[in-house]
């Protein structure tokens, strides 16, 4: 089969773009022929893909298209526009750039199969360009909030979501969040979940795991939950404790409220930056506690990868995670955390930031304090979601 897979933004760095480069890449190994479709800065190079699979970039930065990649988050860790701040003019070329290269693509590769990530304005011009063959689109949660904060393409996006062959969800939450914001029929969306590089993240018995060593990896961003982690933890006895935090830098000003916030922190924490995949899955087997304190998640795949490699985890009880969790990894050593209320989609209630740290502060404590570690995630692997997909699509190809 050939498949195109599509995104509007860097095929790495994210969440979402790191599920495209491992579903690629397992595309690539169960023995089809791959394409990406992607938007990159003028002077970027991909390194996150396999090199079977061809490549077809839209160039930010550029004088075609004067400005940034578009990132699905308002803060990316990399130079990006806000949707919300797009012109009519900037609009125009940003979706005839895309335009271009989805017609290009599809008249050179001659794709099977289409698969779009996000449902959002790129899935919106790929369906309405590509009439003759199947396309699909699989959900990362930030689009949702997207359409929920905004009110760019709306209709015409819900319109052309509705026309998919399918829709993705990572949870059943978020199937029923797409069904009704959206309108789509609820045969036509299916839960798909989220995977893991077993290649990269495994527990080794060899490698010396400190006790009390805390690892956060994701944004460096508030709503990412960082500085409510950096209160928490600071309210503990940190005595014996080693606070890492991995990931790219968002806004300057947060990020430096954030440094502040380590100066001042009594005990020991790090800012490692943005590492590869190879350099977190040593953070993670060096750690004994992973900790994802965010306050809007769709399925994060960082959970799947810390307990793979050895680690219990903290993680804030948001919408679908937990269940999706416990019925995939029953055995997982996740304590989970009552999130403080919720405003626009992701900015929590500033007076429940205090209760929020008093229980993230304690479910450290007790997940530090217990012996259960170790669960099988193994069923989780990016090529059992790859086939998974593959199989569950009607087309028999």
């Amino acid at each position: 089969m050939r498949i195109l897979n599509v995104t509007a933004q860097k095929p790495d760095a994210t969440g979402s773009g790191v599920y495209l480069a491992e579903m690629v890449r397992s595309e690539v190994a169960l023995g089809h022929e791959a394409a990406v479709v992607c938007g990159l800065a003028a002077d970027d190079e991909v390194r996150s893909l396999p090199g079977e699979a061809h490549v077809l970039a839209v160039r930010f930065d550029t004088p075609g298209l004067p400005f940034h990649v578009c990132g699905m988050s308002d803060t990316m860790p990399y130079a990006a526009t806000r949707y919300r701040d797009l012109t009519p003019d900037m609009l125009a070329a940003f979706e005839g750039g895309f335009s271009r290269v989805i017609r290009e693509a599809v008249e050179e590769f001659d794709p099977d199969l289409v698969i779009c990530h996000h449902l959002y304005v790129v899935t919106a011009l790929v369906r309405e360009l590509v009439d003759d063959r199947p396309v699909v689109a699989i959900c990362h949660s930030t689009c949702l909030r997207q359409l929920a904060q905004h009110g760019l393409e709306r209709e015409r996006i819900a319109r052309a979501v509705r026309r998919l062959d399918c829709v993705y969800a990572l949870h059943g939450a978020q199937r029923e969040q797409i069904v009704e914001q959206l309108g789509v029929t609820p045969e036509r969306v299916r839960v798909l979940g989220t995977g893991y590089n077993a290649r990269v993240f495994h527990a080794d018995a060899d490698a010396p795991r400190k006790p009390g060593r805390i690892v956060y990896a994701g944004k460096i961003w508030r709503k990412k939950g960082v500085e409510s982690l950096l209160r928490a933890y600071a309210a503990m006895d940190g005595r014996g404790l080693d606070l890492r935090l991995a990931g790219g830098r968002g806004d300057d000003a947060e990020f430096e409220a954030i440094r502040r916030l380590v100066d001042e922190c009594p005990w020991h924490v790090e800012l490692l930056g943005r590492l590869s995949q190879a350099d977190l899955a040593v953070e993670y087997r060096r750690a004994e506690l992973f900790v994802l304190p965010s306050f809007y998640e769709g399925l994060p795949l960082v959970v799947i990868e810390a307990l793979a490699s050895g680690c219990k985890a903290v993680v804030t009880d948001l919408p679908g995670i937990r269940p999706w969790v416990q019925s995939n990894v029953p055995d997982a050593p996740v304590w989970w955390v009552r999130p403080p209320r919720i405003r626009n989609t992701d900015e929590p209630c500033e007076d429940d930031l205090p209760a929020f740290e008093g229980r993230l502060a304690a479910a450290m404590r007790e997940a530090l304090a217990s012996d259960c570690c170790g669960c099988d995630v193994s069923a989780l692997s990016w090529d059992a979601l790859t086939a998974r997909l593959l199989l569950d699509y009607p087309i028999d190809k």
